[in-house]
C-alpha cells in the first residue's frame, strides 16, 4: 500500500474515531440547535462570514466522512439560516462532501475492488459509461440506498468525478429544498402548540410524499428520454399489440381482452408456440408411451406370467401428433377471437416505441408486449453442419427410429428424451460436459436419476467436452475431450439439447435500440418493461426463467402493467417458483435445494422421507425416491422442497402452496391426507420434521408425570 493511502487511512480514522470518542454527535441533534437557535441566530447577525463557514466546513466534513447526523443538520440549518441560503449552503457543501467521499473510496479501495472482481463487474461498468449520470440521478433523486453508501459505491466505478460532481448537485437539490423547509418552519416554532401548525404539518408531509413524488418523476423523466425523438400518434389503434402467440403472449392476449381493452396478438409460426407444437405437449405425450412399455417390461412384478407389446415407432409418433392437435383448439385462432382478440398470422417487426408492421399493415398501440419465446440452441462445435442434428424442435418428424442415439447435453431436456428413446429401443449414450447430470440439482438427486438410467442401458459419459463432428463415408462420430484425451462416439442420430437462446432477434428490436443482455434475452426491469416504457417482455425470451407456467406468471403483469401503467403497477413476484424434471424418477422442485442454500450461504435443516416407506409406494411398486424438505434452522418455515420418485411433480404442489400461502410443516402434519396416497409423503416429511424437534424436556417430565400416576417411581 502506497505511502498517501496510508496517511489517508489515519487521518480519516483519525476524524471519525474523535467523532465518535468525544460524542459529537450529540451537538448535531435537533434538541441542542433548538436550544442555542437564539444564540445562533444572533452569531450569524453578528459575524456572517465565520458562521456560513463554520457550517459549512461543518457539513462537508459530515458528509465526507459518512458520518451520522447530516440529515438532522439539514434541518439545523434551515432553522438558523432560513430557507434561501440554507438551501444554498446545504446543497453545494453537502455535493462538496459526496465527492470528498466518492474521492476517497476511489483513490482507497477502485483498484483492489476492480482487480479482484473484474468479472463480476464488467456490465456494470458498461452500464456506468453508458448511462452512469441518469444510474446516479436516480438514486439521488429516489435514493434506494442512504447516500454516504452511494458516494462509495460510485467511487469504485469507472465514472467521470465531474459527472458525479454535478449530477449530485442537481439531483439532491428537491429533496434539499424539502429538508431545509422543514427545518425552517420548526425554527418558527415558539412552544408545542406550533407543532400542529399548517406550514409545520404540510413540511413533514413533503418529507414523507417527497420519494413517491420523485419516483413518478423519475418514471416521466426516463419515460420521455426513452421515447424522445419518436411522435407520439394522437389516437392509437390499440391498446396493446402482443408478438409471439406462445404461452406467455396467449395469456396476456387473455388477459387484455377480459379487460374490454384493444388487443392484436400475432404470430408468425403456430399458435401454442413451442410450448403445444414441439416442448410441453408432445414430449409428455412421448414419455407416456415410452412409460407404458416399461411398465410392460416390468410386468412379473406385478404378477404378470407375460406381457409384450411391439414398437410401432412411427406409430408413436403419430400419437405424439394426434395429442398436440386434439390440444389445439385451446390454443387457436378461432379460440381467441371469440374471446376478442384479434388474431393475425404474419410476421412482426417493430417500427417504433408505438408502431408495429404486419403484412404490410401498420398499427399504433399504447403498449406493445414481446413474448417471442426462445429456440434450442446450437453450440459452434465444427462439423456440427454436416450431421443433420435433431432438436427438441426438430425431433418430433422422426418416423424411423434411431438405431444409435447420441444426446449432447445432460439437463432435463436431454435427460427426458434420452429416456424415451432408450426404452423405444434405441443405444443411447449422453455426452455431458459438467461432471454429472441434471447438474442444478443436488447430487442424491442426480445419482437416483443417473442409476435408472444405467439400469435401462443408457450409457452416461460425463465430464466429456464436444470438440468435433465427423462425417465419413456415412458414419457419423463425435470427437470429445476426457480427462487430457480424446474419445470417439459413433452414432446414427445426434440430439443436441445443450440450452436454448432468445428469439430477440430479427423484428426490429436492435434497430430501435432495446436492449438485450449477453444472453441474448431482452433486459426488462422487475415491472417486465424494456428500456422503452411502453415496449414489455415475458416469457423465455425475457427470462430469468425458461418455464411454460412462468411465462404464463410473468404474462400477467405485462399485460396489466402495459394497460394500466401509468396509474398502477405490479413488480413480478419471483418469491416460489416450482418446476420439475419428467424423467423417471421425476424430479419436483420449488424453493432452494441444499447445494444452492450452501452457495448463498443460507442457514438450513434438512428432512427426508424415503418413499420406500410410503404405504402407496410401496402398493404401486415404485418405491424409488425421497421427499427432502429444507426448513430455517428450528422452525417449520420451508426454505425449499425436492421431490424424487413418481408423481414428484403433482406431489411438490403442496409445497409450492405452503411457501406461497406462508404456512409450514406442522400445518401440513395437522392436514388430514387420504389413506392410501402419494401425497402422505408430505404429511410423514413433516412429521420426520417434527419428530426431529421434539420437546425432549418437556416430554421427560411427560414420562414422569405417567409413571407417576400408575403408582411407580419415575425411572
Amino acid at each position: 500500500m502506497s505511502r498517501g493511502r496510508v496517511i489517508l487511512i489515519i487521518v480519516i480514522a483519525f476524524l471519525v474515531g474523535g467523532f465518535f470518542l468525544f460524542d459529537l454527535s450529540q451537538y448535531l441533534t435537533l434538541e441542542q440547535i433548538k436550544a442555542r437557535q437564539a444564540g445562533l441566530q444572533g452569531q450569524l447577525r453578528e459575524n456572517p462570514v465565520e458562521t456560513v463557514i463554520l457550517f459549512f466546513l461543518v457539513y462537508v466534513a459530515v458528509t465526507g466522512l459518512s458520518l451520522p447526523g447530516a440529515a438532522a443538520m439539514s434541518l439545523v440549518i434551515g432553522a438558523v439560516f432560513g430557507l434561501l441560503w440554507g438551501v444554498i449552503l446545504v446543497s453545494f457543501a453537502s455535493t462538496l462532501g459526496a465527492t470528498l467521499a466518492f474521492l476517497a473510496s476511489r483513490f482507497l479501495l477502485r483498484n483492489a475492488v476492480q482487480t479482484r472482481f473484474r468479472e463480476q463487474l464488467g456490465p456494470v461498468n458498461e452500464g456506468i459509461r453508458r448511462d452512469g449520470a441518469f444510474y446516479l440521478f436516480g438514486l439521488r433523486l429516489v435514493p434506494i440506498f442512504p447516500f454516504f453508501i452511494i458516494n462509495l459505491v460510485m467511487g469504485l466505478t469507472p465514472m467521470r468525478t465531474w459527472t458525479f460532481a454535478w449530477v449530485s448537485q442537481v439531483g439532491m437539490l428537491a429533496g434539499t429544498v424539502v429538508y431545509i423547509n422543514a427545518g425552517t418552519e420548526l425554527g418558527r416554532l415558539d412552544s408545542l402548540a406550533g407543532i400542529l401548525s399548517p406550514r409545520l404539518v404540510l413540511s413533514f408531509a413533503l418529507l414523507g410524499l417527497f420519494p413517491l413524488l420523485a419516483r413518478r418523476a423519475l418514471g416521466a423523466i426516463r419515460a420521455r428520454r426513452a421515447l424522445a425523438g419518436y411522435t407520439r400518434p394522437t389516437t392509437f389503434d390499440r391498446n396493446l399489440i402482443v408478438i409471439g402467440a406462445g404461452s406467455g403472449g396467449l395469456v396476456a392476449a387473455y388477459i387484455a381482452a377480459a379487460l374490454k381493452a384493444g388487443v392484436t396478438l400475432i404470430e408468425k409460426g403456430r399458435m401454442g408456440g413451442d410450448c403445444l407444437n414441439t416442448g410441453c405437449v408432445p414430449s409428455k405425450a412421448l414419455i407416456r408411451s415410452a412409460r407404458f412399455l416399461d411398465q410392460l417390461r416390468r410386468a412379473e412384478r406385478f404378477g404378470f406370467t407375460d406381457a409384450r407389446a411391439e414398437v410401432d415407432f412411427a406409430r408413436v409418433m403419430e400419437r405424439v401428433r394426434s395429442v398436440v392437435e386434439r390440444v389445439a383448439p385451446h390454443d387457436s385462432v378461432e379460440r381467441y377471437t371469440s374471446l376478442g382478440v384479434d388474431v393475425i398470422q404474419g410476421e412482426a417487426r417493430i417500427v417504433d416505441p408505438y408502431t408495429v408492421e404486419v403484412n404490410g399493415q401498420r398499427l399504433t398501440s399504447r403498449g406493445i408486449i414481446v413474448a417471442t419465446g426462445a429456440r434450442p440452441l446450437i453450440p459452434p462445435i465444427p462439423g456440427v453442419e454436416r450431421v443433420d442434428c435433431l432438436t427438441s424442435d426438430t425431433l418430433w418428424r422422426l418416423r424411423t427410429l434411431p438405431r444409435r442415439l447420441l444426446v449432447l447435453g445432460g439437463g432435463p431436456i436431454g435427460c427426458e428424451l434420452a429416456q424415451c428413446f432408450a426404452r423405444f429401443g434405441s443405444a443411447v449414450t449422453i455426452v455431458e460436459m459438467a461432471p454429472r447430470l441434471l447438474i442444478r440439482e443436488d447430487d442424491d438427486v442426480s445419482a437416483l436419476v443417473a442409476e435408472r438410467f444405467r439400469e435401462e442401458g443408457i450409457d452416461i459419459r460425463t465430464g466429456h467436452r464436444a470438440l468435433a463432428f465427423h462425417q465419413e463415408q456415412g458414419s457419423k462420430r463425435l470427437i470429445a475431450e476426457y480427462q487430457g484425451g480424446e474419445v470417439e462416439f459413433g452414432f446414427d442420430q445426434v440430439l443436441i439439447a445443450v440450452g436454448r437462446v432468445a428469439s430477440s432477434r430479427g423484428f426490429g428490436l436492435e434497430e430501435l435500440g432495446v436492449r438485450l443482455s449477453d444472453r441474448g434475452t431482452i433486459e426488462v426491469n422487475g415491472f417486465l418493461q424494456t428500456n422503452f416504457p411502453n415496449i414489455y417482455a415475458c416469457g423465455d425470451v425475457a427470462g430469468p426463467y425458461q418455464f411454460t407456467h412462468t411465462a404464463a406468471h410473468q404474462a400477467w403483469y405485462a399485460a396489466v402493467n402495459a394497460l394500466f401503467g401509468p396509474f398502477k403497477r405490479f413488480r413480478a413476484d419471483y418469491s416460489v417458483i416450482p418446476f420439475a424434471t419428467f424423467t423417471d424418477p421425476e424430479v419436483g422442485r420449488v424453493g432452494l435445494n441444499e447445494r444452492e442454500a450452501v452457495e448463498q450461504g443460507v442457514p438450513f435443516e434438512v428432512s427426508v422421507y424415503p418413499l420406500e416407506e410410503l404405504d402407496r409406494a410401496i402398493a404401486d411398486g415404485e418405491t424409488r425416491g425421497f421427499v427432502k424438505v429444507l426448513t430455517v434452522p428450528g422452525r417449520d418455515r420451508i426454505l425449499g422442497a425436492t421431490i424424487v420418485g413418481e408423481h414428484a411433480a403433482e406431489l411438490v404442489n403442496e409445497f409450492v402452496a405452503a411457501m406461497r400461502q406462508g404456512f409450514g410443516l406442522n400445518k401440513i402434519l395437522g392436514t388430514i391426507h387420504i389413506y392410501p396416497t402419494w401425497s402422505e409423503a408430505g404429511k410423514f416429511v413433516a412429521g420426520k420434521w417434527r419428530r426431529d424437534h421434539q420437546p425432549r424436556r418437556l416430554l421427560a417430565w411427560a414420562a414422569r408425570f405417567h409413571a407417576w400416576r400408575r403408582g411407580r417411581a419415575a425411572g
